[in-house]
C-alpha cells in the first residue's frame, strides 16, 4: 500500500517534520524492487529506511521513502554454535531478546541498540566491546538492477569502525534483505566496559549482561520515543599513536582506547562535555544534558536547528582539541544522501 505525500515524522526517530512523495511499507523484497522499479521510471529519488534511528532528514524528501519490513527469524542448531537467518526488518532489539529466551547468548552487548536488522551491518553497529562483524556470518542483498539476491560472506563486507561496504560499493541500487549470524555455544562474555567490569566472569550470565547494559543505556541515553534523538551523533575519533599522546600530555584524563591498529580511539562525549556544551541549545535542538555525545530535538526542532548545532558543537571540540568530529548519523537531503562531513565543516 502506498500513500501519496505522507509525513515521515513517526518514521524518523529526531522525530523531525518532513515528508515524502512516496512511503511503501515492503514486507517482501519483491515489494521493495517493485519501488525502485517504479522510481527508476519516474526518474526520482530513491531510498530504503529501517527505523529512521541513524538518519537525518535536512529538508522534505523529493522521491520514494520504503520501510523495509521483511521479517523472519530462522535458527539452525550445530555443533558448536547456532546459525540464525533473520530478516531485515526484524527490530534489532527484539532480536536480542528473542535468542536470550531461547538460551542462545552472544548478542547481549548490543541490547537497546535502535533500529532493524538490516541496517546492522551498513553501521557495523557495535557497543559495549562487541561490533556486529564479530557475530555477522554473511548479508544477502537484492540487486535492483537485476533483481537477483547476492550473498556476501562476513570477510567482503569490509567491515571497520562504524563502516562497511554498504556505505560504498554497495551503498546505492542495493538493499539488505536478511543477515545470517553465528553465535558460538561456547559463550565467552566481554565484560570490559563500564559497569561490565563489576561483573564475576567466572560467573556471570548473558541474561546479567543483558540487564547491566540496558541500565548502563537507559541511565545515559534519552527514549526517542520520548525526546527525539538517533543516539550518538558523533563516531568516537581515531587519531594517531603521537596526536594522542600530546592530547594526553595536555588532558591527562582524556579517556583514550588502543587500537589492533596503533592508532587509538577517544571518546567523543568526553570531548564535547569538556566544551562545556552539555544543555547548549540552537533553536529546538540541544545536546543532551546526560550524555554529550547525543543531540536532541528538544522542542520541535527544524533540521536546521540539528545541523546548525552539530556545526557548533564540531566547531568547538575542533577549536579545543585540534580534533575534527564526523557524524555517525547519515544526511538526507531531498535527492538523497549526502555527505555529512561537509555539511557540518
Amino acid at each position: 500500500m502506498s500513500i501519496q505525500h505522507p509525513s515521515l515524522k513517526a518514521d524518523n526517530t529526531l522525530g523531525l517534520d518532513v515528508s515524502t512523495q512516496m512511503r511503501i511499507v515492503a514486507k517482501s523484497p519483491e515489494d521493495i524492487l517493485k519501488a525502485w522499479q517504479a522510481s527508476q521510471i519516474e526518474h526520482s529519488p530513491f531510498l530504503i529506511l529501517g527505523e529512521g534511528s541513524n538518519v537525518l532528514f535536512m529538508e522534505n524528501f523529493d522521491g520514494t521513502v520504503v520501510l523495509n519490513r521483511i521479517k523472519g527469524i530462522e535458527i539452525r542448531e550445530e555443533t558448536e554454535s547456532w546459525k540464525l537467518h533473520v530478516g531485515a526488518g526484524e527490530n534489532w532489539h527484539r532480536l536480542v531478546q528473542i535468542t536470550l529466551e531461547k538460551g542462545i547468548p552472544g548478542l547481549e552487548n548490543l541490547a537497546l541498540i535502535p533500529g532493524m536488522v538490516g541496517s546492522s551491518p551498513i553501521q557495523n553497529i557495535g557497543a559495549y566491546g562487541l561490533e556486529l562483524k564479530d557475530v555477522c556470518e554473511y548479508v544477502d542483498i537484492l540487486n535492483l538492477r537485476t533483481g537477483k539476491t547476492e550473498r556476501l560472506q562476513q570477510n567482503e563486507c569490509q567491515f571497520a569502525y562504524r563502516d562497511s561496504i554498504f556505505k560504498h560499493q554497495y551503498q546505492f541500487g542495493y538493499a539488505i534483505i536478511a543477515v545470517g549470524f553465528k553465535l558460538k555455544k561456547k559463550w565467552q562474555p566481554i565484560l570490559s566496559y563500564g559497569d561490565l567490569r563489576s561483573l564475576n566472569p567466572a560467573t556471570v550470565t548473558a541474561w546479567e549482561v543483558y540487564n547491566a547494559v540496558c541500565n548502563m543505556r537507559q541511565s545515559k541515553l534519552p527514549n526517542p520515543a520520548v525526546t527525539g534523538n538517533v543516539g550518538s551523533f558523533f563516531k568516537n575519533p581515531v587519531v594517531s599513536y603521537e596526536k594522542a599522546a600530546t592530547l594526553i600530555s595536555c588532558f591527562p584524563d582524556i579517556p583514550h582506547y588502543p587500537q589492533a591498529s596503533g592508532e587509538i580511539k577517544l571518546a567523543a562525549g568526553w570531548l564535547i562535555d569538556q566544551c562545556q556544551l552539555k544543555g547548549f541549545r540552537i533553536g529546538g535542538a540541544a545536546v543532551h544534558e546526560q550524555q554529550a555525545l547525543v543531540l536532541i530535538n528538544a522542542d520541535n526542532a527544524s533540521p536546521q536547528d540539528i545541523v546548525t548545532l552539530a556545526k557548533v558543537v564540531r566547531a568547538q571540540v575542533g577549536k579545543k582539541f585540534e580534533v575534527w568530529l564526523e557524524p555517525e548519523v547519515r544526511f538526507i537531503q531531498a535527492q538523497g544522501e549526502c555527505n555529512a562531513v561537509e555539511v557540518i565543516s
